[in-house]
């Protein structure tokens, strides 16, 4: 049976919808009111606070903690600075994407690691015979994501800490009602945003501080639907979603390449050995299947497709998970993972995988959409991600 998290005793009293989902062994709010339609609204528009306690949280310390970090990631971690937080991916043997998470560095050989699975016994395999120390904090920290273009007026008001100087993807450490939080410059709304790193215990007060001085600032809890409509317009993947770690994988065509999920950036081969770097090597220079691209539906032909109906034209309510076939012609060349309608760009899109030869930015593509049980095609064409990236996302100070 899912539990409640460290926040559970003031969300439930929130959630009118008794809309939940379960996330990692926990209750976690799908929608707060009956339609997600405020909660999104806030993330873009004033401040969003979300729980999101449930990720799986480790921490790695001793000696050989910076060794363990980079044989495991493909990033170079001894580029890292203390107080910065890095997104990263790590891979098996083959050099196939297992997860995806952040690495925070606190101290010079200490760090909080953040990911989407479980990863304990991975970490643990890798650590042996090295002097390190692998704790899984999950249960012992909880975590809220305070997201909008408010959000970093009302830190300010409520933290006492450097919020105004605090850099993108940066992290700080202070009080919120007398306890004390660790605050990133983090998220996954492709917006202004933090996350508040929190002792389980003491996690309500910060929770009431937050949610009182947030009244001014229009602040709203929201959920996973909102969340996820936020994220797909920051481009941003979702494990078991848009792609499969391949620990989970059962075909060879389920795994994923880091240059096939547009992690290029994030795969240093520069460094020290770390876990499937011949093989990362190797993709580099052959080059890969498959790329992840954004697609922007042409809204007037599925206007068009739904009048040859007789009906009115449905833009999806809610991001849909479900994948769905994209062709050139008649050649299914892909498919898209994750769709919605942006309402903040008045357009429906997708994050796709398509093949290489197809890639390209402006390419003209088709995406199946149903009506009525038939099956239509409609023109997607590949446009540059993020789809939304505000400049108040990285700007300094807030």
């Amino acid at each position: 049976m899912p539990v409640g998290t460290a926040f559970h005793e003031r969300t439930f009293p929130l959630c009118q919808s008794l809309n939940y989902r379960e996330w990692s062994g926990y209750y976690t709010v799908s929608v707060y009111e009956v339609h997600h339609e405020h909660e999104y609204n806030a993330i873009r528009n004033a401040a969003a606070l979300i729980d999101i306690s449930p990720l799986y949280k480790y921490l790695i310390t001793g000696k050989d903690a910076t060794k363990l970090v980079n044989r495991v990631i493909t990033r170079d971690v001894k580029k890292v600075s203390v107080g910065q937080v890095i997104y990263c991916c790590w891979c098996d043997e083959q050099g196939k994407v297992i997860d995806d998470g952040t690495v925070t560095r606190l101290e010079e050989n200490k760090y909080r690691w953040t990911a989407a699975d479980p990863s304990l016994r991975w970490f643990r395999q890798n650590g042996a015979n090295m002097d390190v120390q692998i704790e899984y904090i999950s249960e012992k920290v909880a975590a809220l994501a305070l997201q909008g273009p408010t959000s970093g007026k009302l830190l300010k008001a409520a933290a006492e800490a450097d919020i105004a100087n605090l850099k993108y993807f940066r992290m700080t450490s202070g009080k919120i009602a007398g306890v004390p939080v660790d605050i990133s410059r983090t998220g996954y709304t492709g917006d202004l945003g933090y996350e508040i790193w929190v002792p389980w215990n003491d996690a309500v007060k910060v929770w009431d501080a937050v949610m009182e001085t947030g009244k001014r600032f229009d602040i709203h809890a929201a959920g996973m639907l909102a969340l996820d409509v936020a994220r797909v317009e920051a481009g941003l993947l979702l494990i078991e979603v848009d792609y499969s770690s391949s620990k989970k994988a059962l075909i060879a065509s389920q795994k994923y390449s880091p240059y096939e999920l547009g992690f290029a950036k994030m795969v240093h081969l520069g460094k020290e050995n770390f876990i499937g770097k011949a093989a990362l090597e190797k993709d580099k220079k052959d080059g890969v299947e498959r790329q992840f691209v954004g697609l922007e539906i042409d809204w007037p032909e599925v206007e068009a497709r739904y009048e040859t109906f007789g009906l009115t034209p449905a833009a999806p309510s809610q991001a849909s998970r479900t994948a769905v076939p994209v062709y050139c012609g008649e050649k299914q060349v892909g498919k898209a993972t994750s769709t919605t309608w942006s309402p903040i760009l008045k357009k429906m899109i997708a994050l796709a995988s398509v093949e290489t030869s197809h890639a390209k930015l402006g390419a003209r593509l088709q995406m199946e959409i149903t009506i009525e049980a038939v099956r239509q095609k409609v023109t997607a064409r590949i446009v540059k991600m993020p789809f939304f990236n505000p400049t108040r996302k990285m700007a300094t100070p807030v």
